[in-house]
């Protein structure tokens, strides 16, 4: 069961005189006046009543009275909580009349509740934290996020890589027409050697010629001047004349080869093989840039993974509110942030997220609604009535809006017991309902 107020009475609290108020169970309770009247000085009282010395006013007593402070709150619970005295002793009294202390409101009264400013002004992480606390999921979703900005950091890194490497490639030169592989100087060495051996062969062959020829001289003259070896020496002859012959026949038919060709290809050799390595470093970068780019995909692919991890994590999480998530440290209600909802979804998410920090809390303090237009204040009271929500506010307004006005400190009418702002009705119709007094201001 959530603890609401049921009614409360204030005496000499600021710049509240005497005031009596019932506000309603479920919905929006107005309290409006003009400035400097006691409407602050009402939700102030309250937050210190229940919250404590932390909430105590640095001046608590009314400037025109030298009455103490007195403070009575009946919460819904049947405790009943007063602070009086020229020391505004706290006195917390339950339903079978035992006295208790501050732990006992403490352990019902979430601190925020009585104070929503507080949470409205601090920061887009300090407010996702709370959410945190809450649902439970917050070291997950740290690591998750932590994943994430590390996924993110790796992707942009290799993003940049794949594009310095598709830029390099693309800037590599390309030449056609040439071999895919370095040639090798070596086989035309080869050839040219084969050739050159070739060449130094037939050169002996025809040495071979010439020395025939000088022998068939010598011998010829050797005939001529030595008849009486003529016999002998015809032999002689006869087979050297058939050696001519053979070494002739041999030698008719031999060309010597050029090796100007290949000395013109060992000249080219190293300009076709710069081409080549040309065309093998662009290859090559064109491989460096392809696996750039499978490494971004990859951890394009981890990123996704995290951030759908992350939803799914806060998916499954007990949010107090339908539409409310975090996203980058920060709350986002309906796909807006905080600094883009309206005032009124800032108020709802504020309240949910507060009346969650202990679900005990029934209720909820909240300043300063002349920041909304009625409409939005019909919202705002409709959404809390549906939420079984009690709201206590403010409003610089003496408007049919309002439940109650505070004028110098008093109730304006003094014949009003309950009110509250009805969410379901026109702004312009009169909200304040007529009752008999059954309470008199000073006396409790």
């Amino acid at each position: 069961m959530t603890v609401k107020i049921n009614q409360l009475e204030l005496e000499n609290v600021k710049r509240i005189k005497a005031v009596k108020v019932e506000p309603t169970q479920n919905g929006l309770t107005i309290i409006g006046g003009r400035n400097g009247q006691g409407k602050t000085s009402v939700l102030d009282a309250i937050a210190w009543a229940l919250g404590g010395d932390t909430f105590k006013p640095s001046r608590p007593q009314n400037d025109k009275s030298v009455i103490p402070p007195h403070l009575k709150v009946e919460l819904s619970n049947g405790i009943v909580v007063e602070r009086k005295g020229k020391n505004s002793a706290l006195k917390v009294t339950d339903t079978t009349g035992k006295k208790a202390g501050q732990a006992l409101l403490d352990s019902f009264i979430e601190k925020l509740a009585l104070n929503v400013p507080k949470f409205m002004a601090s920061s887009d992480k300090e407010k996702a934290n709370i959410l945190l606390q809450i649902i439970g999921v917050g070291p997950q979703l740290m690591e998750l996020e932590r994943q994430e900005k590390e996924a993110y950091q790796d992707r942009l890194m290799a993003g940049r890589i794949a594009d310095q490497k598709k830029k390099f490639a693309k800037e590599q030169i390309h030449y056609d027409g040439v071999p895919d592989q370095l040639v090798s100087p070596q086989e035309l060495i080869n050839q040219q050697q084969a050739i050159l051996a070739q060449n130094g062969e037939n050169a002996r062959k025809r040495e071979n010629v010439s020395n025939f020829e000088y022998l068939v001289k010598i011998l010829t003259d050797e005939v001529a001047s030595l008849q009486k070896r003529l016999n002998d020496k015809q032999k002689e002859l006869e087979k050297a004349t058939n050696d001519l012959a053979i070494a002739k026949t041999n030698a008719m038919d031999l060309v010597d080869q050029s090796t100007e060709e290949l000395e013109n290809n060992l000249r080219e050799i190293e300009e076709v093989n710069r081409k080549v390595r040309a065309n093998l470093d662009k290859q090559k970068a064109e491989e460096d840039a392809h696996q750039a780019e499978l490494e971004w995909e990859n951890k394009d692919s981890v990123l996704k993974n995290v951030r759908q991890d992350k939803m799914d994590l806060l998916k499954g999480a007990n949010l107090p509110l339908e539409g409310l998530s975090i996203e980058d440290s920060a709350l986002v209600y309906k796909g807006q942030k905080w600094d883009n909802m309206s005032s009124a979804e800032q108020l709802i998410v504020a309240t949910s997220i507060v009346r969650k920090l202990n679900p005990q809390c029934g209720m909820v303090l909240v300043d300063k609604l002349e920041q909304m237009d009625t409409e939005t204040l019909k919202e705002f009271g409709q959404w809390a009535e549906k939420e079984g929500l009690q709201i206590i506010g403010t409003r610089v307004s003496t408007g049919s809006e309002c439940s109650i006005i505070i004028e110098d400190g008093y109730v304006k009418d003094a014949s009003v017991k309950t009110a509250a702002f009805d969410a379901s009705t026109d702004a312009s119709e009169p909200l304040l309902q007529s009752a008999t007094p059954t309470w008199k201001a000073g006396s409790f």
